[in-house]
């Protein structure tokens, strides 16, 4: 059983992500999930990022470092769209990395020093018809890593939701997430 490190999307620590965090504890794995945001929680992604941009990216990151500090560090890191910013970071310069988790965002590998490391398996969830995934670069970081990366793995899903599996978002499409829940959890059973 792996232990995780979850961080939260841009509306903040929701019941959504809690959701997520319960369904990989019900399958025996120990979950951490930080709140970057100190209990706020946003209604929209832009009055999320908006509150990101206020306490600025680095800090979202630094704040992931400061969670992590406490934690073993055979982590996987997991992170939802903005919380893939710590996750991904921790995972590329945090030694002993057991792997990593990122729904609905990636970033450039060479952000964090790239490439990214090897050892270090990785699955990417997005879906083909979010916007944002598809046209800010998202997929396009994703595909070099995967690329590169032996044990990288990108899943598409046929949704058009940013937050597609979030249970608690408008544009829950439920046979996408079930499916990337099923990947996920197999993922971390042979890890």
């Amino acid at each position: 059983m792996a232990d995780i490190l979850l961080f939260h999307h841009a509306l903040g620590l929701t019941p959504g992500v809690a959701s997520l965090a319960d369904t990989l504890i019900r399958n025996g794995h120990t979950v951490t999930t930080p709140d970057l945001f100190e209990g706020r929680m946003f209604a929209t992604i832009d009055e999320g990022v908006a509150h990101a941009r206020e306490i600025g990216f680095d800090e979202i990151m630094a704040r992931g470092e400061r969670a992590a500090s406490s934690l073993p560090q055979d982590l996987v890191y997991m992170g939802l769209s903005l919380g893939v910013l710590p996750a991904q970071k921790l995972a590329q310069t945090r030694a002993g990395a057991r792997g990593a988790v990122f729904f609905y965002s990636c970033v450039p590998a060479e952000e964090f020093g790239g490439p990214w490391p090897a050892g270090v398996p990785l699955q990417v969830h997005g879906a083909e018809q979010d916007p944002i995934f598809m046209e800010e670069g998202d997929v396009d970081a994703a595909r070099a890593i995967v690329a590169g990366a032996p044990d990288a793995e990108l899943f598409l899903y046929p949704s058009t939701a940013h937050y597609f599996a979030d249970s608690t978002q408008t544009g829950f499409d439920a046979a996408s997430a079930s499916l990337a829940v099923d990947r996920v959890l197999a993922f971390l059973e042979r890890i």
